[in-house]
């Protein structure tokens, strides 16, 4: 198996995460905060499938350093976590975040949590007739647990405090993604997709490099080993069989989420399906590790870069270069921001900027095509639900 492009982020010598020391000199400003939290998240290609992405809260006021490759199945160097992961340890992290909330506030005493999470995924189709098409499907949810409350009042406090999560915006009810696209610096309407009203907003560039880490101790992501089987693992493993021109598939990302002594979540990343390395994760709400809000941003905008890189490579066409800036716009939770309410969030707002030699026409149907391919746009445009299973332990 030839692996595309350098492994950059493995070369870089940098904390594959980090927070910025000095996000204001970067340039990186958070979006208005119109709902209870906006971030701001800008990504650029770095080579082959790695992908760097900074993430500015308006909440916390942080800004996160993030990467992500992808495993064999796309040729990758399989040097940080897959953009679908991001997603899975973010659900899991909030879900974990309003079970706490929420428990404290009914004065509920949980002696122990563990989360169990699954997220699929399908890619149907054929790409060099334009018609594969990604999907997201339901969520399984184990929750391990053990409290006083009886099997009745367990279910309906776990169920309410999943909806207060502010992640519940994006997968009830089906939100289209709104976007705005950029040429060579030149603004091109979109073809297919909804537009954002508005102009284009400046290109992030090359701002990406002036990031200094602030210091840290923990070690905020590593690789853990290969995912441990299931006794059937669904879709592709094979080397570059995501790159396949016909598609039918069903991914399965999976995340089990703990609590540590010292407050901070810990959460494996499984890669199920297609097959790979499992990585940890940290999550925290009070800045020592990335937020749920945070990882949940980073995985959408990187799963949509993925589409363009595996659209151009399928396609073979010239895209040497690419980045966006995505805003996202969540509520608080329920629980954890106190408003007793279920999650809500706004469209996703993604602002592209591609650099190639193809015409505008090819430009409009790179984003078309990798909107129609993105698991995570998928997610965000179907009503899903959280199947929930209680196990006492």
């Amino acid at each position: 198996m030839v692996k595309l492009g350098t492994d950059i982020i493995g070369e870089s010598g940098l904390p594959p995460f980090f927070q910025l020391a000095n996000a204001d000199e970067v340039a990186i400003d958070a979006p208005q905060n119109r709902k209870g939290d906006a971030l701001r998240t800008w990504v650029r290609s770095l080579s082959g499938f790695q992908k760097e992405a900074l993430v500015r809260s308006a909440r916390t006021g942080l800004t996160w350093r993030l990467v992500s490759d992808e495993g064999p199945y796309l040729n990758g160097h399989d040097a940080a976590p897959c953009p679908l992961a991001f997603l899975s340890t973010g659900m899991a992290a909030s879900f974990m975040n309003e079970i706490l909330a929420l428990a404290k506030i009914q004065g509920i005493e949980i002696r122990k949590l563990k989360l169990i999470q699954d997220n699929y995924y399908t890619m149907k189709g054929s790409m060099p007739k334009r018609t594969m098409i990604g999907g997201a499907e339901n969520i399984d949810l184990q929750v391990e647990i053990d409290c006083d409350l009886d099997d009745a009042a367990l279910n309906e406090f776990l169920i309410n405090a999943t909806y207060a999560s502010p992640l519940n915006g994006l997968m009830r009810g089906q939100l289209e993604s709104l976007f705005k696209l950029g040429k060579n610096g030149i603004e091109l309407p979109t073809a297919k997709v909804a537009e954002i009203e508005g102009t284009l907003f400046p290109d992030p560039g090359n701002h990406f490099a002036r990031s200094v880490p602030q210091g840290n101790d923990l070690i905020l992501m590593e690789p853990v080993g290969p995912t441990p089987k299931k006794d059937v693992v669904m879709g592709t493993k094979s080397g570059g069989s995501s790159l396949a021109d016909e598609q039918d598939r069903r991914l399965n990302i999976g995340a089990v989420a703990v609590l540590r002594a010292d407050g901070i979540k810990d959460i494996q990343q499984m890669q199920y399906s297609p097959y790979g390395t499992s990585f940890r994760f940290l999550s925290s709400e009070d800045g020592r590790a990335p937020d749920a809000n945070t990882l949940i941003s980073a995985g959408i905008a990187f799963c949509f870069m993925t589409q363009f890189g595996r659209f151009v490579s399928m396609l073979k066409l010239d895209l040497p270069d690419y980045r966006i800036v995505q805003d996202t716009h969540f509520s608080p939770g329920g629980a954890s921001g106190g408003t007793g309410k279920a999650g809500e969030a706004d469209p996703i707002e993604t602002h592209v900027y591609l650099e190639t030699s193809e015409s505008d026409e090819t430009a409009q149907e790179m984003l078309d095509i990798s909107e129609q391919t993105c698991f995570l746009h998928a997610f965000c445009r179907t009503d899903l639900k959280t199947r929930l299973k209680v196990v006492r332990v």
